[in-house]
């Protein structure tokens, strides 16, 4: 099923297939940092809303912060995904973003936290939902804050 997009004044379908890549390359590119100029274009910075464990809520400004802190935190970055589920506008994957913690962590689940050298992998669930432009307008995540702060060394905080 392929959804119709506008794109300055030109009509444009994605597919499902379209989606996910579109998906794929703005998690690289903030796992990356690499080009914050095109990481832009793969999202509405005005509606976007992230969605996060314990109720947390955030914008795209926020959701930048966060990724800025996890390449400052972390050397040797990568991001993977397993099971991919697309339905309309909405995609669902597994996630798993890795790295070695060599710097503080600013925005860790329990407050900024020191550096302890370890290979760290967060562990996610991720849904998307895209607009009519192919643009990520929300995303959804469930993660495992239990495992992630024992493997940050800050268990029980």
């Amino acid at each position: 099923m392929a959804d119709a997009a506008h794109t300055e004044g030109m009509a444009q379908t994605f597919t499902q297939q379209d989606l996910v890549a579109r998906l794929v390359r703005a998690g690289e590119l903030e796992v990356s940092g690499e080009d914050p100029a095109e990481v832009v274009t793969y999202f509405d910075p005005e509606r976007f809303r992230f969605h996060g464990p314990d109720g947390f809520e955030s914008g795209f400004d926020g959701l930048t912060a966060y990724f800025a802190s996890v390449r400052e935190a972390f050397d040797d970055r990568s991001i993977r995904r397993g099971v991919v589920v697309a339905e309309g506008d909405r995609v669902a994957c597994q996630t798993w973003i890795e790295g070695t913690f060599v710097r503080e962590f600013t925005h860790s689940p329990a407050g900024p936290l020191p550096p302890n050298g370890r290979r760290v992998v967060f562990d996610l669930i991720n849904i998307f939902r895209f607009d009519d432009a192919g643009r990520l307008v929300d995303e959804w995540v469930r993660t495992d804050n239990r495992s992630l702060l024992r493997q940050l060394g800050a268990e029980g905080r």
